[in-house]
């Protein structure tokens, strides 16, 4: 188990069969957002930069919701407010918005295939916490 999974089981405010999906989708989130920064600069350095504009500009916007969400999460914010919910939502929602905008450059670029994944898993954690709440 990860840090941060172990921090979460020990926070006394883990209700009972949700610190597994918050510590997934925090560890997703996180996973994304540093993958997604990595897309958006590798995008800018290759030859066909000016065609990888808009992959880059979704790789950040995904990178800043999925770093918001895991400071969300970790906050143990209350998840009945619904806050919760629709911070995961958004999230899910640039997750595949970005997955969708790496795939069309995943075949040329390697980086793309790579943040498309991570992107897809973070969507599935967010929406996996999200059925638990």
């Amino acid at each position: 188990m990860s840090v941060i999974g172990r921090m979460l089981y020990a926070h006394p405010d883990d209700p009972e069969g949700v610190g597994g999906k918050v510590s997934a989708a925090v560890e997703a989130a996180d996973d994304c957002a540093h993958v997604c920064v990595v897309c958006a600069d590798a995008c800018m350095r290759e030859e066909d930069a000016a065609d990888l504009i808009s992959c880059a500009r979704s790789d950040l916007d995904c990178a800043d919701l999925c770093e918001a969400t895991t400071r969300i999460l970790v906050r143990r914010t209350a998840e009945e407010d619904g806050f919760v919910s629709a911070v995961l939502e958004a999230c899910a929602q640039a997750c595949d918005r970005c997955a969708d905008e790496c795939e069309r450059h995943a075949a040329a670029h390697e980086h793309c295939r790579l943040c498309a994944e991570a992107c897809r898993r973070c969507a599935t954690a967010c929406r996996e916490l999200l059925a638990v709440l």
